[in-house]
Parts: C-alpha cells; structure tokens; sequence
C-alpha cells in the first residue's frame, strides 16, 4: 500500500496539523509552497484557513489572489475553514462604538467572500470544528486519491509565480473604465508599459484584438477629458449668490 504522503506549506509548522497528520501515520514532506499549504494529490492543494485568518485575509485582499492562483494551478483546488464562523457574530462588551460597526460587518463580509469563492472560483469549501478535524480530512483526501489510482506522479510541481510588478501594471491598466484584465495584459504585451500604453492613440488602441475602434475612442475621451469640478463648484457658489 502506498504511504499517505503529504507535502505541507513549512510557515504550518506551528499549527499543530503536521504532528496530527503523523500520527494518523501520514508521511510529510516540508516544503515553501507557492500556492495552497497542503498538496494531498497532483491535482488537489488545500488553502487552510482558521476563521481569524479568514477575515485577515479578506481584508487585505490575499484571499482572492490565493484562489486564483489554486484554479490556475491546480484542477481540484479545496478551501478548508477551520473554527466556529459563528464566533463572528460575538462583539466583546467592552469594544468602542468604531469597533463595534467593524466587528459587525464581520460575517457579511464572511459570507460575501465565501460565496465569490464557491461561485466565481468554483473552489468547494469545507468546514472543519479543530486541528484534529482538518488534519483528519487532509488524510481522508490523500487516501481517496490513492484508491481512485490519481495519487501517482509528484506532488510538487515548478510554479512560477507572476511578477508582481507586472500584476501591479495590470491592474493599473484594468482599472481604466472599458478594460479588463484580459485586454490590459493584451495592452502590456503591445505596448511594454502602461505609460506607453495610456499614450497610445485611438487608432493604435483599436488594433488590440478584441478593443475595437468605438472602446479605443471611450478610453482616450476618460483618459483625456479635462476634470470640471473646479468650474461646477465656482458655478454653484455663484448661483447661491445670485439668490441671496
């Protein structure tokens, strides 16, 4: 019988899931992952989350690049909630009127990102009560994959993560109103910087496959229309004036 072999993120050291895992005889392997922190199978990574960690990760918008990367690297990517996310809804007596409306936005914003993992991802998420529970289901996992025969080959496999200056010039380039990832990066790979890029006139714009001559013209108008705000405030004052 091949051994329950399992390659695990080394910053879970401290979680207590690797000691449990080998006491349910798995054999683990530490190693830096790049995405998920648990492989059970070449096709399956887990992303382990504990309910804190949840809500850390939405805030600073780690969540939903690390679900990105688990469906491009991975076929059958799992998110795996570890706790009560009931806990969520508790605000300590002593927590002051500002932390108050923050600790109740919570679960909402729990749920709204659960739901954009599971619907826009199609990442399944699991929920398990303790370490135990988790580390119980990681073996489960790895012994489903080695019956179905999936488990062969390695389990580690060369990813090159994107450069992030290159994720930041997308996202500079996507947030122009009309383009989206898709044809910033089309944007990038014409014209090599987004400086470059935002330069670029109608009739250069329009020949990126799938911009199109009237979505070349839309953009330059925003990237090009002068801000009015100055001559809309100075024309409200001077009507108030006018009626005083």
């Amino acid at each position: 019988v091949p051994a329950t072999r399992i390659v695990v993120d080394e910053r879970e050291k401290n979680s207590g899931i690797p000691e449990l895992l080998k006491n349910a005889g798995a054999v683990i392997d530490f190693a830096q992952l790049k995405v998920g922190d648990y492989i059970v199978s070449p096709e399956t990574a887990v992303e382990r989350k504990t309910v804190r960690d949840l809500i850390s990760s939405i805030y600073d918008g780690r969540l939903f690049v690390q679900c990105s990367d688990l469906v491009k690297h991975y076929q059958k990517p799992l998110l795996v909630v570890q706790g009560n996310i009931a806990e969520l809804t508790e605000i300590p007596e002593d927590a002051e009127d500002m932390d108050v409306k923050k600790l109740a936005e919570r679960m909402p914003l729990a749920y709204d990102a659960l739901a954009t993992v599971a619907t826009e991802f199609r990442i399944p998420i699991i929920h398990t009560p303790s370490a135990d529970q988790t580390a119980q289901l990681l073996v489960t996992l790895v012994n489903k994959s080695l019956q179905e025969g999936k488990a062969t080959g390695p389990l580690l496999r060369k990813i090159k993560k994107e450069n992030p200056v290159y994720i930041q010039q997308l996202s500079v380039l996507s947030s122009v109103p009309g383009v989206g990832e898709k044809l910033a990066a089309r944007m990038l790979e014409k014209f090599h910087t987004p400086k470059r890029a935002l330069n670029a006139s109608v009739a250069e714009l329009a020949t990126i496959p799938g911009f199109g001559l009237a979505r070349a013209e839309r953009v330059r108008k925003v990237l090009d229309s002068p801000n009015n705000v100055k001559q809309i405030v100075q024309r409200t004052l001077f009507e108030q004036d006018s009626e005083n």
